[in-house]
C-alpha cells in the first residue's frame, strides 16, 4: 500500500478484516507500507498490521513478492504509480477519484487495458457502492421495482473548512487534488448515480465556489495536515460545487458537494424516483434503505425503512445477526473481498478503470460549465469494461 494517511487506515483495516471475516479464494499478506516519512511509515505499518515499511514506492513495485499495489496517495500521484506498476505485472488498486485530469486517467486506462491483456486486474476504490444498502438500491433498480428512473437527487455535504482559519491542506491545491468538494466528495456520489441507476450522465450544468480564498500557513514541523510555511497561502480549488446532469435515459439528475455545510459531518443522501416507486439512502443511516411502492393501495402507500441487515442482503451473510449493523470500515472490507475474488477468478472488478475515467470527465464537464458559464456541457459516454 503506498501511502499512510486517513485513507491508509481505512484502506489497512479492510485488507486486516477482509481474510478473517470472509472465505477468500486465496490468502493475503499484508507485505509492505510505504511513505516518505521513516518512522511515521513504520509507525502505521505496526499499527495497522503490515509486515514492513519502506519510503520507496518504486523499489516495492519492482520486488517479486508483491502481487498488488493499493494507491491511496493525494492525487497528483496516481497516475505515475498505477501507470508504472500496471507495467511492473501488478494489480491495482486506485483510490478515487482515478486521476487529477482526464488526460491522466485517460493515460491510466491505456495502461489499465494494456495490463489486462496480460491478466493483470485495475480497479477504482469508490467505496460506497459496497454499503450494502447502495449494492441493494442498485439490485432493486435494475428488478424494476421502482420503475422507469426519472429524477435523482444527491448530495454530499461536509463542514471541515467552515473556519476560516483552518489550515491549507493537499486538499485545497489544485496541483494536489485536482479540485476541491467538486472531485474529493462530487466523484462520490456521481458514482454512486451511474451506478445504483445503470445510466451514464451525458451532460451537466452546474457552478463551483471557492468561499474562502487563503487560508494559513502551518509552523515547520507542525504536521503533515497542512501546508507548512509563514502566513497564508492561496487555496486554488473550489470549496462548493452544484450541478444538474441529464442521465441516458432522459432522467434529470440534481448533485451538491459542500464542505461549508456547517453541521455536517459526512452527510451522503441518495434518492432516486422512478415511475413506480421511489429508492432512498442516508449514509447517516448506513444500515437502512427506504422504499416507496406507488402501485400499493393508497392506504398503505409511504416509504417503508428496510433495515438492510438481513443475510440474503449484499456482503451481510458474513458478517453478524440480523440487526446488528455494519459501520464506515466495512465498505473497505468488501472492495478487498471482490478484489481478490476477481484477481482469484481472472474477471474484471468494478468500477474499473473505465467507469473512474468516466467520473473524470463528468467532474471536467461541470468545471467547464462554470468556467465558461456556458450552460449545459456533454461528458464523453463511456461503456464500463
Amino acid at each position: 500500500m503506498i501511502g499512510h494517511g486517513f485513507m491508509g487506515a481505512a484502506h489497512s483495516v479492510g485488507w486486516r478484516q477482509a481474510p478473517a471475516v470472509f472465505d477468500l479464494p486465496v490468502d493475503v499478506e499484508m507485505a509492505v507500507v510505504v511513505g516518505r516519512d521513516a518512522a511515521g511509515v513504520a509507525q502505521a505499518a505496526q499499527k495497522w498490521g503490515w509486515a514492513e515499511s519502506a519510503t520507496d514506492w518504486r523499489e516495492v513495485i519492482a520486488r517479486d513478492d508483491i502481487d498488488v499495489i493499493d494507491v491511496v496517495t493525494p492525487g497528483d500521484l496516481h497516475a505515475e504509480i498505477a501507470i508504472a506498476a500496471l507495467e511492473a505485472g501488478k494489480h491495482v488498486l486506485c483510490e478515487k477519484p482515478l486521476a487529477n485530469t482526464v488526460e491522466e486517467a485517460s493515460q491510466m486506462l491505456a495502461a489499465a487495458d494494456a495490463a489486462a491483456a496480460r491478466g493483470r486486474i485495475a480497479m477504482v476504490g469508490f467505496t460506497y457502492r459496497r454499503v450494502p444498502a447502495v449494492t441493494l438500491m442498485r439490485d432493486l433498480i435494475a428488478q424494476g421495482r421502482i420503475g422507469r428512473v426519472q429524477q435523482v437527487r444527491a448530495a454530499y455535504r461536509q463542514d471541515w473548512l467552515v473556519d476560516p482559519d483552518a489550515p491549507l491542506a493537499w486538499r485545497l491545491q489544485r496541483e494536489h487534488a485536482g479540485s476541491g468538494a467538486l472531485g474529493d466528495i462530487g466523484a462520490h456520489i456521481i458514482d454512486m448515480a451511474q451506478f445504483v441507476t445503470g445510466e451514464t450522465i451525458e451532460a451537466v450544468s452546474g457552478t463551483v465556489e471557492t468561499i474562502v480564498a487563503e487560508r494559513p500557513l502551518l509552523a515547520a514541523g507542525a504536521g503533515l495536515s497542512g501546508v507548512a510555511g509563514d502566513g497564508r497561502g492561496a487555496v486554488t480549488v473550489d470549496d462548493v460545487a452544484i450541478f444538474t446532469g441529464r442521465l441516458a435515459g432522459g432522467a434529470l439528475a440534481s448533485f451538491e458537494a459542500t464542505r461549508f455545510a456547517t453541521g455536517r459531518k459526512n452527510s451522503l443522501t441518495l434518492e432516486v424516483s422512478g415511475d413506480r416507486g421511489a429508492l432512498a439512502f442516508d449514509l447517516e443511516e448506513l444500515n437502512v434503505l427506504h422504499h416507496y411502492d406507488r402501485t400499493a393501495p393508497a392506504e398503505l402507500q409511504g416509504f417503508t425503512k428496510v433495515l438492510v441487515t438481513e443475510p440474503t442482503h449484499p456482503y451481510i451473510g458474513a458478517w453478524w445477526p440480523a440487526g446488528h449493523m455494519l459501520g464506515y470500515e466495512h465498505g473497505f472490507v468488501h472492495q478487498v473481498v471482490d478484489l481478490v475474488t476477481a484477481i482469484h477468478d481472472g474477471s474484471q472488478p468494478h468500477p474499473s478503470f473505465a467507469e473512474g475515467l468516466g467520473v473524470q470527465r463528468v467532474l471536467a464537464a461541470v468545471e467547464q460549465s462554470a468556467r465558461d458559464n456556458s450552460g449545459w456541457v456533454r461528458t464523453a459516454a463511456y461503456i464500463p469494461a
